[in-house]
């Protein structure tokens, strides 16, 4: 195989790899060699060189075409110029979908209904993409939230599921030629001709120059009205004779497999450490890894699953990849008790049209196993919230159950849960459940015993926080609290206390709002909508609907836009959280729902005198435990907050969160100093950022008070783990607020709140 070279290839041209099979034409129109990325055919190979992480590194992966399927000839390693290193040979994509019928659930017809929406197939063809209580792989079985709506539309498949509707494919391939494209410091190799049923498209791989990352992935779309799916990927056909598999386990205990053993008929999951599994040859490593984030549709448990595999087809070949399960693990098998999260397990939305991108990370490095995973696990940061100076990271919207959970285990109130160490070791430090009194059950207890339960979660908040660590406990208003009052104030509402508030279900007539009690002072009677925000603006509690335009808040907060609840500054805004209807063809994290909807808010409240609508990550998890995969599953708020207020007393976050002193973060991209400032019908947005990730773009994002607009700055020519002090002129004319985020090459991002425009300085 002869060396590369640049000099052979030139923009504009078609240029054809001989194969066995034939010709193989490359459309390069959109390619430009660069510096330390580069393309050219060599005989029957398209070659691809690019530099490495490591300083004076280069990388290279070498592509065949047999009979229609692209094959990666090698992929090797050199530095300092000198001889190829083979790491990996004659490797074939491996790719799988499993995929099923998306249904619209009950939980969210029954707020429309509530709202007088007629059910209609429109209404359904809208909402049923952000499905939470789904389980479209899930045939038989009690379903929690079972569809078709109870007056009955065509086209909603009925209940029980059939076993027909779950279809199982494996990529085929009929390729004939293939696309480069040059993007900033990163080329792209499209191979159109992939069926995956009930997906087509192509196949793409994508190499970032200064790393030993690439990106191969499925794009791929389908013209059906109901899809759900979930995707495995990886490389297969890789010759066995010296190759192992070596990951850790999720206690981080090093486990190897040297594929001694018989071959495998299916793939074999894995429970890893970070989602990361390598083959270790003689001369080097590949590590598999996922996007760390919009992998995970939403669950309400992040027990490990188990998103790696690897398989042995013979003595002389194996393969290894990242995956999905494909059911949710049932009572006894999560660690969670007796709590059945089965029919919650929703897969990704793929509606018609749309290109899903199907995506595994392959680190190649030479050296051993263990080396390429730590490589590979800087991109996440460890699955760790990076500590910034200034800032405190909070936790939001935790379902953890543990007045209930400690009554249970024997009342033991200085037997500390799980879940706070969990979330300490992943960088949390401010951590917010939001149980209130009802302890986590269906229907909440009288209520002297429900005063109890706040008595014993706010010991328990103050006894088991820290001078770095603290626990805030907070409310959801959800069916289970208050009969109605979920339809009375509007969706769903996670209330924010700034210090321990004392409230109970229902109010007899004539009953007063607020009485005296011994050790607790004030105990508000909680009877009406009117009632609850009283108490708020009496205790300066804030708050936010956690999953507008879903589950129990669908129709919201569009239904309540105009009322006085709405608008009143107490109501900061919404949660954000992916995974509701995860569409994987979205550039980023919750992007259709969440980020639309505060647009969409913003514009609302456009013209009055009141503070813009911000966004707060949640979390919407249950039980944690050491293990879980909580960095994967859950966003966080940076919070600017120099110290930690007394365990006890909350009032400095929720001023903070109050006045939008905060961005919100996936992990990997942080913007720890940002503002605006302004000159005039001029602004300038400086912000410095750090990512870990090759990024994709910045952007400022505004509204004029009917319509959402953006200006995207392309970032595809920084590198991986890098930094930038952004300074960005800004017309204000015409605009009534704005807001910046960035977003990297994976999808994750961090976010700044909105500001209006009247009120820069």
């Amino acid at each position: 195989m002869g060396r590369n070279s640049v000099a052979a290839v030139s923009a504009g041209l078609l240029c054809f790899c001989c194969s066995a099979a034939g010709a193989f034409p490359c459309n390069m129109k959109a390619y430009q060699a660069q510096d330390g990325l580069t393309a050219a055919p060599e005989a029957d190979n398209l070659v691809i060189t690019w530099t490495g992480a490591a300083p004076g590194s280069q990388m290279r992966a070498v592509f065949v075409l047999r009979r229609g399927t692209p094959l990666i000839r090698e992929l090797a390693a050199r530095g300092d110029n000198g001889a190829w290193t083979p790491i990996l040979r004659d490797a074939a994509p491996d790719f799988r979908v499993v995929s099923g019928l998306r249904r619209i659930t009950d939980q969210q017809l029954e707020p429309l209904k509530k709202l007088g929406v007629s059910i209609t197939q429109a209404v359904i063809d809208r909402y049923k993409w952000e499905a939470f209580w789904d389980a479209p792989l899930r045939v038989g079985g009690i379903q929690k939230y079972p569809g078709p709506p109870k007056d009955g539309v065509g086209g909603q498949p009925g209940l029980p599921r059939a076993v027909a509707e779950i279809r199982h494919s494996l990529a085929a391939y009929a390729v004939q030629d293939c696309v480069l494209k040059t993007d900033g410091s990163r080329l792209e190799v499209s191979f159109p001709g992939v069926t995956l049923a009930p997906f087509s498209g192509r196949l793409q791989y994508t190499f970032y120059k200064g790393t030993n990352l690439i990106r191969q992935e499925v794009i791929a779309k389908t013209d059906l009205p109901s899809v759900a799916y979930k995707y495995d990927a990886g490389l297969s056909h890789i010759a066995a004779p010296g190759v192992s598999a070596i990951w850790r386990d999720p206690s981080g205990a090093v486990v190897t497999n040297s594929f001694g053993g018989g071959s495998n008929a299916d793939p074999v999951s894995v429970q890893t450490q970070t989602r990361l599994l390598a083959l270790q040859t003689g001369q080097g490593a590949v590590a598999f890894f996922p996007p760390p984030h919009n992998f995970f549709w939403a669950r309400e448990i992040s027990t490990n699953l188990g998103y790696n595999w690897y398989r042995k087809d013979s003595d002389g070949f194996v393969a290894a990849g990242v995956r999905q399960a494909d059911a949710e693990a049932g009572p006894g098998q999560s660690g969670r008790g007796t709590q059945d999260f089965r029919d919650n397990f929703a897969l990704y939305s793929a509606p018609p049209g749309s290109w899903q991108r199907m995506a595994v990370y392959l680190l190649v490095q030479p050296g051993n196993g263990l080396g390429a995973i730590e490589s590979a696990r800087a991109y996440t940061r460890g699955d760790h919230y990076k500590a910034l100076p200034g800032y405190q990271v909070m936790l939001a919207h935790v379902h953890a159950y543990f007045v209930r959970r400690l009554k249970e285990a024997g009342g033991n109130f200085d037997d500390k849960p799980a879940d706070f160490d969990a979330a300490r070791a992943a960088g949390v430090n401010v951590f917010a459940p939001i149980d209130g009194g009802a302890a986590g059950r269906g229907t909440p207890p009288p209520p002297d015993e429900y005063l109890s339960d706040l008595d014993l979660l706010y010991d328990l908040a103050k006894r088991h926080s820290d001078r770095d660590f603290t626990i805030m406990p907070n409310l959801e208003i959800t069916e289970g609290e208050v009969p109605d009052l979920v339809t009375a104030m509007g969706g769903h509402w996670d209330f924010q206390m700034p210090h321990p508030v004392y409230y109970a279900q229902g109010r007899a007539p004539g009953q007063p709002l607020v009485e005296q009690q011994p050790n607790r002072g004030k105990v508000y009677r909680l009877g009406s909508a009117e009632d609850v925000i009283e108490m708020m603006h009496r205790e300066g509690i804030i708050v936010f609907m956690p999953h507008p335009r879903s589950k129990g808040s669908t129709g919201y907060p569009d239904a309540i836009r105009d009322t006085a609840r709405f608008k009143d500054e107490s109501f900061r805004g919404i949660g954000y959280r992916w995974g509701m209807g995860l569409d994987r063809s979205e550039m980023r994290l919750c992007d259709h729902r969440c980020l639309t909807t505060l647009d969409d808010m913003n514009n609302w409240v456009a013209d009055l005198a009141t503070p813009p609508k911000y966004i707060q990550a949640i979390s919407e998890l249950y039980q944690q435990g050491p293990g879980d995969e909580i960095y994967a599953n859950t966003p966080v708020n940076y919070l600017h907050l120099d110290r930690l207020p007394e365990p006890g007393s909350w009032q400095s976050i929720v001023d903070t969160l109050r006045k939008g002193d905060y961005f919100v973060s996936s992990g990997e991209v942080l913007i720890p100093r940002y503002a605006i400032t302004r000159k005039g019908t001029m602004a300038t947005i400086t912000a410095d950022v750090e990512w870990t990730f090759p990024l994709e773009f910045a952007e400022i994002v505004w509204g004029d008070g009917k319509t959402a607009s953006r200006r995207i700055i392309p970032a595809t020519d920084l590198p991986a783990f890098g930094s930038k002090h952004f300074e960005l002129p800004f017309d204000l004319k015409g605009k009534a607020w704005v807001r910046f985020a960035v977003w990297d090459s994976a999808g994750n991002g961090a976010l700044v709140q909105p500001v209006k425009v009247r009120d820069l300085k």
